[in-house]
């Protein structure tokens, strides 16, 4: 290394071992014709937690406010917003590009099953070829003025999520956990993944949360008391949300009626995301 070195090896000349090797831009350019505004990542450490249904709910959330919003479908092994939505028809592919499909109030979205003959017909696909499907879907798809555009990831800390990460302009996440103590460990894992890669996280969202009995108004906590509180006390972050355990939930997914799900739930946090608008 020369006494005259800066540190800066991009205007540097010199051929010294300590050369430090260019870091690799990984990133990918949206379509031309796309405009996505604000990007969500909705994340979780294990699979089972809601992670999906968080993501739709915000969606339509944020649609309710009057914001255009998207749902990029980044669980292609196990895809289930087109279900929740009850969307069955395919995605139409161009010389241009994809055009999203489009719910019964306007939410674009892209998922693996709007490209599949059958639904059912499993995703059969190595790690690298998951990872450059997502990419497809942000490149490849012409998103038509997208104020908030929400990212469902597939559980842990994989190659997808990994290239999520990488090749979009992630502007914040969202956590979704459930009440089970063992869940403190898992949500720290995807913590520590967002701060190794300098992605923000908006907040905590608890489901299955608690259950209301309709015939005494008590709550119950099925599944242990929960531990939210102190995870978020630990990262300094806020809980934004505790979705209660309700058959209307499930009812409204398994009948592709979602957008028509009366709750206000999330409300508060659509508001924290209608936020990052100003930013």
């Amino acid at each position: 290394m020369s006494e005259n070195c800066k540190q800066n090896c991009n205007s540097c000349s010199e051929e010294c071992a300590e050369r430090q090797k260019p870091r690799i831009d990984f990133s990918e350019t949206l379509h031309e014709k796309s405009c996505v505004k604000k990007v969500i990542g909705v994340v979780s450490g294990k699979g089972g937690v809601g992670k999906s249904f968080v993501t739709s709910m915000l969606a339509v959330a944020m649609n309710r406010l009057g914001y255009r919003t998207a749902i990029l479908d980044a669980d292609v092994t196990g895809p289930s917003i087109p279900k929740a939505f009850g969307i069955k028809e395919r995605a139409l592919v161009s010389d241009e590009g994809v055009i999203p499909v489009k719910s019964k109030t306007g939410i674009q979205m892209m998922s693996v099953n709007l490209l599949l003959e059958h639904d059912t017909d499993p995703v059969v696909w190595r790690g690298p070829i998951l990872a450059n499907t997502v990419k497809q879907f942000w490149k490849d798809v012409i998103w038509d003025h997208v104020d908030f555009m929400f990212i469902d990831m597939p559980p842990g800390t994989g190659d997808v999520p990994l290239t999520v990460f990488q090749s979009i302009a992630v502007d914040g996440l969202i956590i979704v956990t459930s009440p089970q103590e063992l869940v403190s460990m898992i949500v720290t894992k995807a913590v520590k993944m967002a701060e190794m890669m300098n992605i923000p996280i908006i907040g905590l969202v608890e489901n299955m949360s608690y259950y209301r009995c309709p015939d005494n108004g008590k709550n119950y906590q099925i599944f242990g008391e929960s531990h939210i509180e102190e995870i978020a006390g630990q990262y300094h972050l806020p809980v934004l949300a505790r979705i209660p355990i309700d058959p209307q939930i499930s009812t409204a997914c398994d009948r592709g009626m979602i957008e028509m799900l009366e709750g206000n739930w999330l409300d508060s946090t659509a508001r924290t995301v209608e936020k990052m608008e100003e930013e």
